[in-house]
């Protein structure tokens, strides 16, 4: 199976560097495998290639720095938003290498990912675990506050079937936000279930993922889109 050679060759790479995480573009080539769908992305070598990828993409577009040696990119002053033309692409392209440099000298910098800026909307989280003792587990809540203070997440042994993802989806706190809520637009549920059973394929099909986050993850009325992704193995 093609997806599953395409990941696997992924994660084959990532242990020969002597990695455990994923670099951000790799995570995100991952879920594209698994129909989960993430903000579109390509990765520049150089500032001439940040601009020529950010026209194509459009504007506004977020930067952030790709590096096997950073974990944490806002830490580091890796990552600017909203960047709105040219000129800003340019100067935000030398502002993150200049951050970069300046926290982590030896830093090893393949590049600086050049991603669209979705638009904001209720947001979701999606996570997978190893329990040491039920073995894989997957997490649905909203995002936000939500996840921060509020802990409003639900949890299941995956595999799961389309019935469970819904039973998550509607088992957190704030579900009436999901359907629509004063002034908040209904999410698009259909979307968020098949982000959770494609996460569910995912780590079964790899047993040998230790973590994943999709976080913060978009959903409009139509769709969703996966802003963030974390892939750690073991």
């Amino acid at each position: 199976m093609q997806t599953l050679t395409k990941t696997s060759r992924i994660f084959t790479e990532t242990y020969k560097e002597g990695r455990k995480y994923l670099l951000e573009t790799e995570a995100k080539t991952v879920c594209m495998e698994y129909e989960i769908p993430v903000t579109r992305f390509k990765l520049a070598k150089n500032e001439a290639e940040a601009v020529k990828f950010a026209e194509e993409i459009g504007y506004p577009v977020v930067l952030k720095i790709v590096s096997p040696d950073i974990l944490h990119k806002s830490d580091v002053g890796g990552v600017i938003v909203n960047i709105k033309n040219a000129k800003e692409v340019r100067n935000a392209h030398k502002q993150i290498l200049e951050n970069v440099k300046k926290h982590k000298a030896d830093a090893k910098i393949l590049g600086v990912l050049v991603q669209e800026m979705a638009p904001s909307s209720t947001e979701v989280i999606v996570g997978a675990i190893k329990d040491p003792q039920f073995g894989p587990a997957i997490m649905f809540g909203l995002g936000g506050i939500f996840v921060e203070v509020m802990k409003d997440v639900t949890f299941r042994i995956i595999p799961i079937t389309e019935e469970e993802a819904r039973e998550m989806i509607t088992e957190v706190k704030a579900y009436p936000l999901l359907t629509g809520y004063r002034n908040l637009p209904p999410a698009d549920i259909d979307a968020i279930v098949k982000i959770l059973l494609g996460t569910s394929k995912l780590v079964m099909d790899h047993p040998e993922i230790k973590e994943l986050d999709l976080n913060p993850i978009m959903v409009y009325e139509k769709g969703a889109k996966t802003v963030d992704a974390r892939i750690i193995l073991e």
